[in-house]
């Protein structure tokens, strides 16, 4: 029997026989919303305590013994736990929620706030970073109508989310923006622009700035460069993010450079998704782990992010070296068209001498692919050497062809890590949960049978499969790393605690049912253990149905609205 169904029921047993008190005056109130009977882990890691929840308006009103308040709705939490709602440190919804922002994927596994903007961001915006985007703007009749993150904030505002948003501005956001897709350093006049435009989004609200740096153009940016970025973020309180150079071979000198960054900019660091990518190295975790460790025991803020399955997904072009992509997709594809070129390709992409992320994957029969043309759609969820067993040549030259024929747009999911290292991850102290992933439906344009479980999976998988089923953790210390850990990394003032006077964000779930369902081979199943989402208020998830409240705000960060000279 999972320890959390014992625990449950214990709660139950203690809860009927505690007395009731007399006092009258907070239970002679209106409230709006009342949680009656509930067993409440605030989120700060304390252990769990027998309340009611009162909310009215935006904030939570009083906790304590509540039970003959009036209120507009009650919810009867008997059996479940009531929790800050959790925060997805790192998700990818920013242009997503403007073509469906209904959140269900992320509603369903009791998320109320996600931080987007890993590497790219929703802004700056410009003709050049447009360019990018025209494939996918085309294909949803999508209209980017800002420039700057305040007209990106407005929009949103206007629109209405369920969840509460808030972003980073990419560094490589702005690279596209003053230099495009090409691999050189930037002028002395182009750093100026960029520090300007981080400048800008800082103090409209970003949360720091980002990288991603296994991905070109992002990955041509030196660490001189990263560092003059950063020092502009940390003027306005702001933090360094970073998807790092490698997750691979060169793990250990890109943990060095991003520790490096947060020394010599003087701002806190984050690690998305840290892993250990690669089955040689599998057991490296603790060299990982004890290397953040030691740079906080120096005086470094820094601490990370992870999603809890030893699968990954990316683009099948992250599987050519990135000189292949200097100069953005034309180049990319024109490249592999070329057969002197794809020669020198096929050389480089069967040796594990840079991030090869294939060789890190174990080889073509551990690579799923998503294609997105619906011309290879009889391809989605073959592996890798099954697409090349039928085009009957070499996994190197099916990479290639499947890039070009698919437009750049193929994703994977590949096979990188262990069992071991996840959890020595996940158990330290400064770790966090991110998806990784946009908001997904089940049907409508955000619906994709075939992407990673992780988009409707990963908050359940942690709190059923590894605190629940594998006792990783307490249940009080797993609640802390996915609310008030996160909000205080981000500085989400009044969010992440279950205290009076802090924003009604409420998740109320059963720790004998919560669990995920999604797989690698259906992974569009929602989650089930999560009974009632709260934002700021209002009910957005109510016994597995969606509400269609959009109570959801901007999440700004320390920059705004003060300026820095």
């Amino acid at each position: 029997m999972k320890y959390c169904v014992v625990f449950t029921l214990l709660f139950a047993a203690i809860l009927f026989f505690l007395p009731k008190s007399s006092a009258q005056t907070p239970e002679q109130r209106q409230y709006d919303i009342v949680i009656v009977n509930g067993h409440i882990i605030d989120g700060a890691g304390n252990p769990w305590y027998a309340a009611d929840v009162a909310i009215s308006g935006d904030q939570i009103a009083a906790i304590g013994d509540l039970h003959d308040a009036r209120a507009k709705r009650v919810i009867d939490a008997t059996g479940r736990i009531v929790a800050p709602g959790f925060i997805n440190l790192l998700g990818q919804s920013g242009i997503s929620l403007l073509l469906d922002n209904r959140f269900l994927s992320e509603l369903s596994q009791g998320i109320t706030s996600e931080i987007t903007g890993e590497g790219t961001s929703v802004a700056p915006q410009n003709e050049k970073t447009l360019a990018a985007l025209k494939p996918l703007l085309d294909q949803y009749h999508l209209t980017i109508d800002w420039t700057t993150l305040d007209g990106y904030f407005r929009r949103l505002e206007k629109q209405g989310t369920p969840l509460n948003l808030g972003t980073y501005v990419g560094a490589e956001q702005v690279r596209r923006a003053v230099i495009g897709f090409e691999d050189r350093d930037p002028t002395a006049e182009e750093l100026q622009q960029m520090k300007s435009l981080v400048a800008q989004a800082m103090q409209d609200g970003a949360l720091g700035v980002s990288t991603s740096l296994i991905y070109p153009p992002g990955s041509y940016a030196k660490t001189e460069e990263l560092i003059e970025l950063a020092k502009v973020a940390s003027r306005y309180g702001g933090i360094y993010g970073s998807h790092m150079r490698s997750e691979g071979p060169g793990e250990m000198e890109a943990l060095a450079e991003a520790i490096r960054i947060g020394r010599e900019a003087n701002l806190p660091v984050e690690i998305f998704h840290m892993k250990v990518a690669g089955k040689s190295r599998w057991g490296n975790m603790t060299k990982v782990v004890q290397t953040v460790q030691q740079a906080r025991d120096s005086g470094l803020d820094i601490a990370a992010n992870m999603y809890p399955y030893v699968a990954s997904e990316t683009y099948l072009s992250a599987y050519v070296p990135e000189w292949v992509s200097d100069g953005g997709r034309p180049k990319l594809l024109e490249r592999l068209k070329d057969p002197a070129v794809r020669a020198r390709i096929k050389k480089e992409i069967a040796v594990d001498d840079w991030d090869n992320i294939y060789f890190e994957a174990g080889g073509a029969e551990h690579v799923v692919l998503l294609p997105n043309s619906p011309n290879l759609k009889q391809f989605d969820d073959k592996t890798l050497a099954e697409v090349a067993a039928a085009w009957n040549q070499s996994p190197e030259d099916t990479i290639m062809d499947f890039i070009v024929a698919d437009d750049a747009r193929t994703y994977t999911v590949d096979f990188f890590g262990s069992e071991e290292d996840l959890k020595t991850g996940l158990v330290q102290p400064w770790t966090s949960m991110g998806l990784d992933e946009k908001e997904m439906a089940l049907d409508g344009p955000l619906h994709s049978p075939h992407t990673h479980p992780r988009a409707f999976g990963s908050m359940p998988r942690f709190l059923g499969d590894y605190v629940c089923d594998q006792h990783l953790m307490t249940l009080e210390n797993a609640i802390r790393k996915i609310t008030s850990l996160p909000a205080q990394r981000e500085n989400l003032q009044g969010r992440g605690l279950l205290k009076s006077g802090f924003f009604a964000d409420v998740t109320i779930f059963d720790a004998a049912a919560i669990a995920d369902h999604a797989t690698y081979i259906k992974p569009d199943q929602l989650s089930t253990g999560v009974d009632y989402v709260i934002v700021n208020g209002q009910l957005e998830y109510d016994q597995r149905k969606l509400t269609g409240a959009t109570a959801g705000r901007a999440l700004r960060g320390r920059g705004y609205p003060r300026s820095v000279d």
